[in-house]
């Protein structure tokens, strides 16, 4: 098979010639149609996360080996299956979004299906070859799932971008349609969420950035009210527009400004949801824990339970779209690239030839 590889961290992908897999026991192959191109891809890439004062964790340093495939936004068609995936009612052909966020599969959470949250974490694209490559080996059957009517490469993101924020949401809700819920961030994570909060009925959607252009893309998702946080007093401003402290604050971005942003315009019972990985951190005064009863609570993407429900919503149209720009799958690199360098709006999907 093909790929379009790390080879060396922080340098151009490269495109190499791998074995195509060949799948046993619960083993899945599918041979990619789409693969979303997604700013944890960048981090992947440079090999790194900035967790402030404790350093850098490098993901050589725990276990991601070289070359690597990325790409955890993947859909795909069935080509063959293992021995023991037989009676699940695979068949050759059939178009599938995979569940990239696989664990052990043999723990307490793998077999309730929170794979998101096992401590053996291998997800896709990042631990193993991913969606940036010509086929992809699925763990087991119950990592696949149906798009049905939704457009694949939208069907594509939901793997990621749709079931972080759903996930982030769930744990706000449930809340008043006209209560403001504030996202910070207005990229493709941003108008994903926008878009499963207008699914969800919600009315007061404030959109959060620095990026006027983002902003006014937000205001076309549907976003009732946005805020450019550039210069002084971010926070008091965005207490201002949502006419007091907020209730829900949700963190797409999650770097050492937003987060202090964010824990500064919450109200008494509050809830901040972290979910960017941009880096930093955040110094809170334990009192005020206490005495306004906050939450600040970090989202990890989400479940195979969370992407099934989230694809029931988007049945027959029921979830508003992103902006979409495809592109050929051999610009994987240019397209990481534009990624990094802020100049896309809403989600870039690389397209293979089996598409």
């Amino acid at each position: 098979m093909k790929a379009w590889a790390i080879v060396e961290v922080a340098q151009p992908l490269q495109e190499i010639d791998l074995p195509t897999p060949e799948p046993t026991g619960k083993q899945v192959l599918l041979e990619v149609t789409h693969a979303g191109v997604c700013h944890s891809d960048i981090h992947v890439w440079e090999g790194e996360w900035d967790l402030g004062s404790r350093g850098k964790m490098r993901l050589l340093d725990r276990g991601v080996k070289l070359p690597l495939a990325m790409g955890h936004e993947t859909v795909g068609r069935v080509v063959k299956w293992g021995p023991e995936a037989e009676g699940q009612g695979l068949e050759v052909g059939q178009t599938r979004i995979v569940f990239p966020w696989v664990g052990c599969g043999t723990c307490a959470k793998c077999r309730a299906e929170e794979d998101n949250m096992c401590l053996q974490g291998k997800a896709l694209g990042i631990f193993q070859n991913g969606g940036y490559a010509t086929h992809i080996l699925v763990p087991e059957p119950r990592h696949l799932v149906d798009p049905g009517d939704i457009d694949p490469a939208l069907a594509a993101t939901y793997a990621c971008s749709g079931i972080t924020v759903f996930s982030a949401i769930n744990k706000v809700m449930p809340m008043e349609a006209d209560v403001p819920i504030v996202l910070v961030g207005a990229g493709g994570l941003g108008l994903q969420a926008i878009a499963v909060l207008k699914a969800m009925g919600h009315k007061r959607i404030v959109s959060v950035d620095v990026s006027d252009e983002k902003l006014e893309a937000a205001r076309q998702a549907g976003a009732s009210d946005t805020l450019n946080a550039s210069g002084e007093d971010a926070a008091q401003r965005l207490v201002a527009l949502c006419g007091g402290p907020v209730e829900a604050i949700i963190d797409l971005v999650n770097g050492s400004q937003t987060a202090r942003m964010c824990f500064d315009a919450l109200t008494k019972g509050g809830k901040l949801i972290q979910v960017g990985l941009f880096g930093g951190e955040l110094t809170v005064p334990l009192p005020l824990m206490a005495m306004r009863a906050l939450t600040v609570r970090g989202s990890y993407v989400g479940s195979p339970k969370e992407l099934r429900e989230l694809v029931k919503i988007a049945q027959g149209g029921g979830l508003p779209s992103i902006p979409i720009t495809r592109e050929p799958m051999q610009n994987a690199d240019s397209a990481l690239q534009r990624l990094r360098a802020g100049k896309v709006t809403g989600r870039i999907v690389l397209t293979a030839e089996a598409a």
